[in-house]
């Protein structure tokens, strides 16, 4: 691609769950920490290539609608974004040159996925336990940071 000389865009779909890992699905959890990682090394290593034309970016949609929930749920979850939505907040992400697009869906505001993401983040800073937002040592804790 870096060869072609040609402008181009890369966009890898990561998740929420990439970033704050919730307990229950640690498969889907470690896959999205993964896409994360490479999407940033990527970026990283096209910004750092003379003459690179291309970008990459991540994309961590809230819940959505898409084909793949269709299949097993035939009716549109109230909380769930339609993928035209996701895309109409990629676009706008991307003219910005945003390299992360972090959506939100009809349940979870930008506002409360920042402190979830935030405090996800001060486990490691402040040595919390792992997954501390469920710990139950920490529910007071945490539900004061969320407001």
């Amino acid at each position: 691609m870096i060869e072609q000389n040609a402008p181009g865009i890369i966009i890898n779909t990561g998740s929420k769950q990439g970033i704050t890992n919730p307990p229950g699905n640690p498969a889907y959890n470690v896959s999205k920490v993964g896409i994360k990682s490479l999407t940033e090394t990527l970026q990283h290593d096209l910004r750092n290539t003379e003459g690179c034309r291309l970008s990459a970016h991540l994309l961590v949609p809230g819940l959505t609608y898409s084909g793949l929930i269709r299949s097993w749920q035939k009716e549109k979850p109230e909380s769930a974004w339609t993928p035209e939505q996701v895309v109409e907040v990629l676009v706008d992400s991307l003219q910005r040159g945003d390299f992360y697009t972090i959506c939100a869906d009809n349940d979870t505001p930008r506002s409360l996925d920042n402190k979830r993401m935030a405090w996800a983040a001060g486990d490691l800073i402040e040595n919390r336990p792992a997954l501390a937002r469920w710990h139950p040592d920490y529910k007071d804790a945490y539900e004061d940071f969320i407001k």
